[in-house]
């Protein structure tokens, strides 16, 4: 793996973190007292998942991988780079227990999170699969 590609990657994961945690926010300041808790952090795994989706889009093609085992690998590694975010931003910035940022993961706690990341391994190699960029 190439320079060029590790930082077009490591762009990616930033964009990524950047759109979820103003999605977050947004979320939290508009869904939440409108729709409560429970019903936003639902709503927010839709309207995040496509966001992300989105940004993977527009990025992913641009790094160049050629196989379908390289754009799993890709989507992997985004699904762990962005859990790994969550918690570290659970713990280091909002100083919530690992109780609390762990719950994040669970879905019987009303935290669907764990779906938007089993999508977000996905979607690099959906992506490559409709613009036929595997091979």
């Amino acid at each position: 793996m190439t320079q060029d590609t590790l930082l077009r990657i490591l762009s990616l994961c930033v964009v990524l973190a950047s759109v979820e945690t103003l999605h977050g926010i947004a979320r939290t300041v508009w869904l939440v007292p409108r729709l409560g808790k429970a019903r936003a952090l639902k709503l927010s795994i839709v309207s995040g998942s496509l966001l992300a989706f989105v940004v993977c889009y527009g990025l992913v093609p641009g790094i160049g991988l050629a196989t379908l085992n390289a754009h799993l690998m890709l989507g992997l590694g985004l699904a762990g780079f962005m859990a790994a975010f969550d918690l570290a931003l659970g713990k280091l910035v909002l100083r919530r227990s690992w109780a609390k940022a762990l719950a994040d993961f669970n879905p019987t706690s009303g935290n669907w999170l764990i779906f938007g990341l089993a999508l977000l391994a996905l979607y690099p190699a959906a992506i490559a699969w409709l613009k036929g960029s595997t091979g």
